[in-house]
């Protein structure tokens, strides 16, 4: 008599443990092409911004950005905030004439639906075969999807001392 109970207790036991894991909706995956054109977003801010002393693709960097956009440098003295026509214009002069190697030392993306925030830590050179880098940093860059791409709303950004 033991023995059908303790049977009917075991099917009992997994058509339960069976219909928990059925209603148990599997997580999302990260959709991968997305977080690829996050981070392809980002590394263009990088490319745009590193080279030797000249000219700078201007129009591609602020295409980067959605409208209302803002670049936030913080100093040891307070905070810096401008939008990205201002950026290109009070930066425009430096880069004319000097260069930087700026990188990525390592990137982390966080994503929900169509908003997404990327952490970046990066080395600046002032050329790109410089062995150690004269500045390093973090930036924070805070992305939206708009149509079919992302678009920079804002960075915040502090070299370190």
């Amino acid at each position: 008599m033991q023995r059908p109970f303790v049977l009917a207790v075991v099917a009992l036991a997994l058509v339960a443990l069976s219909l928990a894991c059925a209603s148990t909706p599997a997580a999302t995956p990260a959709a991968p092409s997305a977080d690829l054109d996050i981070t392809s977003t980002v590394l263009a801010t990088y490319n745009v911004m590193s080279g030797p002393a000249g000219r700078r693709d201007w129009d591609r960097y602020q295409d980067l950005f959605a409208p209302g956009a803002h670049i936030i440098a913080v100093k040891p003295d307070g905070r810096d905030v401008v939008t990205p026509e201002e950026f290109v214009t009070k930066w425009k002069p430096y880069y004319e004439q000097n260069a930087l190697f700026e990188h990525p030392v390592a990137t982390q993306v966080q994503r929900a639906g169509n908003v997404a925030q990327v952490l970046s830590t990066f080395e600046s050179r002032h050329a790109s075969t410089d062995d150690a880098p004269y500045a390093r940093g973090v930036q924070s860059f805070q992305l939206v999807h708009q149509g079919d791409r992302w678009l920079i709303v804002s960075i915040v950004r502090e070299v370190a001392p």
